[in-house]
């Protein structure tokens, strides 16, 4: 068979469009590149196939949240061996409960990281957001109603992600810089509001304390529990499969059923198995048992941010600013605009991880605040090893949840070894960069 039949070209053959009409060859037709290039549920017919072209992607370097599942097995398969409480009911709804904070700030960071920016300032956003809610609700101070002195917290750290990304977005300043000073700046700002004092919402003889205290500390009771399982599943398989039948009835290309069958099963499967663990009780003494608050909450704020970034045209401008700027640019896209959302959402998502911080602590001081600045890093390696890419243009909601998962997983498996903390930091840490390195390998597989 001749070179031209297996579809290479000679030296001289000249494109299509050429004086002599030559007939252009796309060194790029090879199937198997074709498949790795269109996202698998575009051309896949059944489950199998998706599996199939899913592969071949997974191979060329976007392996998803593959690696991060793979870690967090492997995490619980080696702290399970160490210490046989870490799989326990009770240390696994501890975990759940630490983890959220880690979950929402690196949600939260995600948002500059898409653009090719990053936010140093989210974790004092979060501890500036737990001062204000804090010290709204105080009866001695302008006691305020529990939701009123959530909303002003969320407004005043929207508004201060808005302040970042005028400077960043209008003023073409490196948004390393403008955050490195906003990260300075707030440290002040809520020692200031904080008056230099201990703050407190664990009173539980004013009610608006307790409803602040009962978000990190407070549960659901056991038939609640899977009445709740029931909604949310019902809910986000209802809207996987109506959502496939607009798209067949508009002509459009759609995942396989059985594709959209398995992530129904699969959500079930993780929520009967959360809900069971979080059923189980888990006091000394006494009963406390049932799901708690936060991971509803942390629920809702994946989910509303997801459909955000994947199903709305913000987030198709959020992902293509992120992955060519000036393509999208010409596209028509307006830059400035989008990066200032981008840092508003950041600001908002930090702030809901401050009222949940502030829930965590109870007690908010000096100190906590001065730890809050550390959180960043956190927040940063979490978005990281979840899957969120460095460079921008890569990345979703759920790889910060996941990314949270394993950093909270670490945390909690030393500490019950024994672990000293700063050799806690040093294995966060070393996860970071491996994260890292696979983020630059499978840029570097993508682009072969």
């Amino acid at each position: 068979m001749s070179d031209h039949a297996l579809g290479t070209a000679d030296p001289g053959d000249m494109p299509t469009g050429t004086a002599d009409g030559g007939i252009a060859v796309d060194l790029t037709a090879d199937a198997r590149v074709a498949a790795a290039d269109i996202p698998p549920e575009l051309v896949a017919q059944s489950l199998r196939q998706y599996l199939r072209a899913w592969w071949l992607r997974v191979r060329g370097g976007e392996s998803g949240v593959l690696p991060v599942v793979l870690g967090i097995v492997l995490v619980a398969i080696a702290f399970q061996i160490a210490n046989h409480k870490f799989l326990g009911s009770q240390n696994l709804v501890n975990l759940f409960e630490q983890s959220t904070v880690y979950m929402v700030l690196a949600m939260a960071e995600i948002f500059a990281l898409l653009l090719a920016e990053i936010d140093l300032s989210v974790g004092l956003v979060m501890g500036l957001s737990s001062v204000l809610v804090a010290e709204l609700v105080q009866p001695t101070g302008a006691d305020f109603p529990w939701w009123a002195a959530i909303i002003v917290a969320l407004l005043a750290c929207s508004g201060w992600g808005a302040g970042v990304g005028w400077l960043v977005a209008r003023l073409k300043m490196p948004s390393f810089i403008v955050t490195l000073g906003a990260l300075l700046i707030l440290e002040g700002l809520a020692i200031i509001v904080l008056g230099g004092t201990l703050v407190s919402i664990g009173n539980s003889r004013f009610s608006n304390e307790v409803v602040l205290y009962k978000i990190f500390w407070g549960h659901f009771s056991p038939l609640v529990g899977w009445i709740l399982l029931a909604v949310l599943v019902g809910a986000a398989g209802g809207g996987l499969l109506l959502r496939d039948v607009r798209k067949r009835r508009a002509g459009l290309e759609t995942p396989p059923l059985g594709l959209t069958a398995l992530k129904i099963v699969l959500m079930a499967v993780a929520g009967i198995a959360l809900v069971a663990i979080c059923n189980v009780n888990r006091a000394h003494f006494g009963t406390i048992e049932g799901v708690p608050y936060i991971i509803p909450i942390v629920l809702v704020v994946l989910g509303g941010w997801t459909v955000l970034l994947q199903r709305t045209r913000f987030g198709r401008y959020v992902y293509a600013i992120g992955g060519n700027p000036e393509a999208a640019r010409r596209a028509g896209v307006r830059l400035a605009s989008v990066r200032i959302w981008g840092f508003v959402l950041a600001g908002l998502t930090a702030g809901i991880a401050g009222v949940l911080f502030a829930s965590w602590q109870v007690d908010i001081t000096t100190n906590i605040i001065k730890e809050s600045n550390s959180y960043v890093l956190l927040a940063i390696a979490a978005a990281v090893i979840g899957g969120t890419s460095l460079f921008g243009g890569r990345g979703k909601t759920i790889h910060g949840v996941l990314g949270g998962l394993v950093i909270g997983a670490i945390y909690n498996g030393l500490f019950l070894l024994g672990v000293q903390a700063q050799w806690i930091d040093v294995a966060v840490a070393g996860v970071l960069l491996a994260a890292a390195v696979v983020d630059v390998l499978s840029r570097r597989g993508a682009s072969r």
